[in-house]
């Protein structure tokens, strides 16, 4: 049997989205940590670039997950490294006056669930249409879009704020007004947008795409979307504490 060939250019992609990820998260631990200001204003400023970065992230483990042997083991890895950060960060850093930090429900709880929940309905993908289920996949997260804001449809539609009383929704998206999470993505709508690479996956499964994404391009980039997890798991504690070396030098 041939060997499948690697398609580097998903591994570059997703090396690319992570660091940008990484850079806009160093800006607000720039404000947090040595309390510059400047840093909350170019965090801010590129919050309305970062949804680009989230798309590629999640379409391409999306697409991941319709290559992967067993995609619901690894989404049980995925959320238990989200549920060790949780522990880190809500429990044991503020037993050492660090809060702010807190994260309850974050990317990697997010990718997890994902992976989990695809994995348990791959074989139904699998017999759906790919190019069917990608377009109901990218209609339900334009519709579901904005739950976090209490509308949907891109804030056409307003939610009851009775439904945002309470915080134990807050992994699909619904959660009260004192809920705080320095990362946080909800199962809804990047489950959709998932399902949306999972569905197009079929092409990638199927060695269909086109060639120039089967050659590698940087050796760098690749290394760090094939790393992407361990990259994600240590790059908070380094970068936080080089801030605090730098931070405590200055004072």
């Amino acid at each position: 049997m041939a060997e499948k060939k690697r398609i580097y250019m998903l591994d570059e992609l997703r090396g690319f989205a992570i660091l940008c990820m990484i850079v806009h998260h160093s800006f607000l631990d720039v404000g947090d940590v040595l309390g510059l200001s400047w840093g909350y204003t170019v965090f801010d400023a590129l919050c309305t670039v970062q949804p680009l970065f989230w798309v590629v992230f999640v379409v391409i483990s999306g697409i991941c997950s319709r290559l992967s042997r067993n995609t619901l083991k690894r989404g049980v890895i995925v959320l238990a490294c989200g549920m060790a950060v949780t522990l880190v960060t809500a429990v044991i850093m503020p037993l050492f006056n660090f809060t702010g930090a807190e994260i309850y429900f974050g990317i990697l709880h997010c990718l997890g669930s994902c992976m989990i929940i695809t994995g348990a309905l791959m074989p139904l993908v699998e017999k759906i249409d790919y190019r069917i289920g990608a377009a109901v996949s990218a209609i339900l997260f334009a519709f579901t879009y904005g739950i976090n804001t209490r509308t949907m449809l891109f804030g056409i539609i307003h939610l009851p704020d009775s439904w945002y009383a309470h915080d134990f929704l807050a992994p699909i998206g619904i959660y009260s007004s004192s809920f705080e999470s320095a990362d946080y993505f909800s199962i809804i709508p990047w489950i959709f947008m998932f399902l949306f690479g999972a569905f197009i996956g079929k092409i990638a499964k199927d060695e269909k795409l086109p060639e120039a994404m089967y050659k590698k391009r940087s050796k760098f980039l690749c290394l760090v979307g094939k790393n992407s997890l361990w990259v994600y798991l240590l790059h908070q504690p380094i970068i936080y504490g080089v801030f605090l070396v730098i931070a405590l030098i200055t004072a």
